[in-house]
């Protein structure tokens, strides 16, 4: 099974990172190379703003998953608190190992590219131990995490945007209770379901794949014979 942000638990920072913007702008318009997509979960509406001037190839690849529907009836099932501060951490979201949901792969945008840092409110790119295999997952900060930016030999993560409103959503998630997993994952997978319901862009015209949706296909129950 792939795993997604490994090793991450226990090494958030609490230093100001550089790049983390404000939660609380107004959504009603959307600054220049900025593209807003709002989440509807069972906990409430997330609403992102987009960086596709920075990060152009990252925020493609997301608003082909929004574009698609690949994103609706999937879940939060995972949250990262940091056990210093638990108040602190990320949530992530996606398709998990789903193959029938699954886009093909894309180059890593490194935050030493898109100078866009891993600060609080940060939404940013799961992926495994190659670069360049992030896909459907995603994570959300709360509070700086540094440390997923890249460094001297070490890509980090793809960061492409920040939350603009919607943040108290994204902490009521964090808080809720966890336990399983494995290795990375230890004890943060969600025990109830926190549900995506939908994903939707409020910016441009949707663009979709065209690809296969699998996933929506029903199969009808097998008859005994």
């Amino acid at each position: 099974m792939r795993r997604f942000i490994i090793g991450l638990a226990g090494v958030l920072s609490l230093t100001t990172a550089v790049g983390a913007q404000p939660a609380s702008r107004g959504p009603s318009v959307a600054k220049p190379g900025i593209v807003r997509v709002r989440l509807v979960t069972s906990e409430g509406p997330i609403l992102l703003g987009l960086d596709a001037r920075h990060a152009p190839k990252t925020t493609q690849n997301f608003l082909e998953y929004v574009d698609d529907g690949r994103f609706d009836g999937t879940d939060f099932y995972r949250a990262s608190r940091q056990k210093s501060a638990p108040k602190t951490g990320f949530i992530q979201a996606g398709i998990r190992t789903d193959a029938r949901r699954i886009l093909p792969p894309f180059p890593l945008e490194t935050t030493a590219m898109t100078g866009i840092k891993h600060g609080d409110a940060t939404i940013s790119m799961a992926r495994g131990m190659n670069p360049a295999s992030a896909g459907g997952n995603f994570f959300i900060t709360v509070g700086p995490a540094p440390a997923m930016d890249a460094r001297a030999g070490y890509p980090g993560y793809a960061a492409f945007g920040h939350v603009i409103a919607g943040m108290d959503v994204v902490k009521r998630i964090l808080a809720k209770p966890t336990g399983g997993g494995m290795d990375a994952f230890k004890d943060q997978m969600i025990l109830k379901r926190v549900a995506l319901v939908s994903a939707r862009r409020l910016d441009g015209v949707a663009k979709p794949t065209g690809l296969p949706k699998a996933w929506l296909i029903e199969t009808g129950p097998r008859q005994v014979k």
